[in-house]
């Protein structure tokens, strides 16, 4: 078993692992010595024992509060997956009637007939214009 040094709180201490955990000891050190480190930068110089017992109850307070943030997340996400299933197994709605209006041929004939006068007649008032200018 490899042994590893870690520093918390200002202190030295040899600890052993397994092998190829000297990654995750290291992390968890870490914590714990930033949490010792704040009660040392608040405090002053505390026993050891109690130094270690505070940052132990710092982190297990943070922890507690990401568990229960995990909690919700997951109870959120079993929610939100439930309800992508309900919607899933739910038929396709029936497919929405859409009317599309339709003009008669009798107001077309009448539209082209209301055309062809207005033409006329502008051609008429364009000839008779330029008569005019003659």
């Amino acid at each position: 078993m490899p042994d590893e040094r870690i520093t918390i709180g200002g202190r030295d201490y040899d600890v052993a692992c397994q092998p190829g955990e000297e990654q995750y000891l290291q992390s968890a050190a870490r914590y714990l010595d930033t949490e010792a480190q704040q009660l040392v930068d608040q405090i002053g110089r505390l026993p050891e024992q109690r130094m270690l017992l505070m940052a132990g109850l710092m982190l297990a307070d943070k922890t507690a509060g990401l568990e229960e943030q995990l909690r919700f997340a997951e109870s959120r996400a079993a929610e939100l997956e439930q309800t992508l299933a309900d919607m899933q197994d739910r038929p396709a709605p029936e497919p929405e009637r859409v009317e599309v209006p339709v003009i008669p041929n009798s107001v077309l004939e009448t539209l082209e007939q209301m055309t062809a006068r207005a033409e006329a007649i502008a051609d008429e008032t364009a000839r008779r214009a330029h008569e005019d200018q003659d």
